[in-house]
């Protein structure tokens, strides 16, 4: 694995290694968002990626697919996340906070009774809708979306300006950059389908419009970071939560186009399809690798192997991995030696304590 082993730079950052840890939600912080000691634990035991890029982590309170993530819209959830930059950084780690409206993917019990927003409104297939919330008994589970209303333009605004918020607080956190989550179905990528983006006003109908939030989310994260400091998700063929496009290879081609005119620091390209056994990397590759010319981090349903091929033949500069690192906290390690691994515990993903979170054993 001598390819997923050497060094890489974003920008002035240097990765030790192109394994990266992929966001990964684990929803156990409380209600007020805020990250804990167990959160920083948890993540100093993965500091030997190359990267960490953190779960998602919601930028406004009207953000809320799953119950018990993290936040980063006020000063007591960004010291949390001080707390974990710092544990992450003494142990010679690189970290990326995500950020994250989940849109109209959530439910009036998440939201203190509101409607969740929307580009449209468009509620005929909340069944399809990925929402998750924490049980009395102590168990996590998926509940049902509730009908979201439209944004006016103020409120799409206003969200533009919490993900710039979500940023500063990141910088005062001292989290070494950000990534924007425009994939699986949120926000961002709302505004991008053509299937649930019908507006009629400048956030929607041309391929332009609707790619004018994600274009100003970015221009407002500029305005806290570098351009080198901020990175992209994108899942372009994505089911899950039906941000579906009409001309997919046309709309992300325009957006890869985009990112690399901003010259943002990565683009990290997710197969979101392959968790339900669709592979889809080898399109999305050929849609983003000719029209982004920065790193390109790759993820979904890869093994270590098609890793290596990706980096060695220069179809990707990183490969992050999720449920690896979930049960293996020294990924790394066992790469370069070839395993043993641990495997990860479905049961315990989501909610709980430190069972199933920081009780993964090391190979030391």
């Amino acid at each position: 694995m001598n390819a997923l082993l050497r060094p890489v730079n974003i920008g002035s950052l240097c990765l030790s290694n192109r394994i990266a840890m992929a966001p990964v939600t684990r929803a156990r912080v409380g209600s007020d968002g805020v990250p804990t000691a167990l959160t920083a634990q948890y993540y100093r035991q993965r500091a030997s990626a190359g990267l960490i890029i953190t779960e998602a982590t919601n930028v406004s309170p009207m953000s809320s697919a799953f119950e018990n993530a993290p936040g980063l819209y006020h000063s007591d959830q960004a010291a949390g996340w001080r707390e974990v930059a710092s544990a992450v950084h003494e142990a010679g780690g690189k970290l990326f906070v995500q950020l994250w409206h989940s849109g109209r993917v959530s439910s009036y019990s998440l939201l203190d009774g509101a409607a969740p927003l929307s580009p449209s409104g468009i509620n005929e297939d909340l069944g399809l809708l990925q929402v998750y919330g924490a049980l009395r008994n102590g168990y996590y589970t998926r509940i049902a979306a509730s009908p979201s209303r439209a944004m006016d333009v103020q409120e799409i605004y206003q969200a533009i300006e919490e993900f710039r918020t979500a940023a500063r607080n990141a910088v005062l956190a001292g989290i070494d950059g950000v990534e924007i989550h425009a994939a699986n179905g949120y926000l961002p990528q709302q505004f991008l389908s053509s299937h649930v983006n019908r507006r009629g006003d400048e956030f929607g109908g041309s391929l332009e419009n609707r790619a004018r939030f994600l274009r100003l989310v970015i221009e407002a994260v500029l305005k806290e970071l570098s351009a080198q400091q901020i990175g992209v998700r994108l899942s372009p063929f994505a089911l899950y939560n039906n941000a579906i496009d009409g001309d997919t290879h046309r709309t992300y081609t325009y957006v890869a186009q985009m990112l690399n005119e901003y010259g943002v620091g990565y683009v990290h390209a997710a197969d979101t399809n392959a968790w339900g056994g669709i592979k889809d990397m080898p399109q999305i590759l050929d849609i983003v690798r000719p029209n982004f010319h920065g790193m390109l981090v790759a993820n979904g349903g890869l093994t270590f192997e098609d890793a290596e091929k990706l980096i060695a033949s220069g179809r990707a500069d990183v490969v992050a991995f999720g449920r690896q690192y979930i049960a293996n906290p020294d990924l790394v390690m066992r790469v370069a030696q070839g395993g043993p691994f641990n495997e990860p515990d479905p049961s315990t993903f989501y909610g709980g304590d430190h069972v199933g979170y920081t009780d993964y054993p090391s190979l030391s």
